[in-house]
């Protein structure tokens, strides 16, 4: 099942905001980011970024992990 595709009591990501549409779509694109990475192929403020990845994330859309390379930032994707 993918993303688009969960239960009937999770909207799917065509009902969520347009900045999280394009997040997602930059993540289905390009695999796991950083939000600084997505802010820059995206061309969306951290800000938006931010709020957009909270929006999948809270919708179990996206998960996100430690990056190994910089233990400061995290990697999201879309989960499977």
């Amino acid at each position: 099942m993918s993303a688009t595709e969960r239960d009937a009591g999770k909207p799917v990501v065509s009902e969520l905001p347009p900045s999280s549409k394009l997040v997602y779509k930059v993540l289905e694109y390009e695999g796991a980011m950083t939000q600084e990475e997505i802010a820059l192929e995206s061309r969306l403020c951290p800000r938006t970024v931010r709020y957009a990845l909270g929006t999948l994330m809270d919708h179990d859309v996206v998960d996100s992990r430690v990056s190994l390379a910089d233990a400061r930032q995290s990697k999201y994707w879309i989960e499977e």
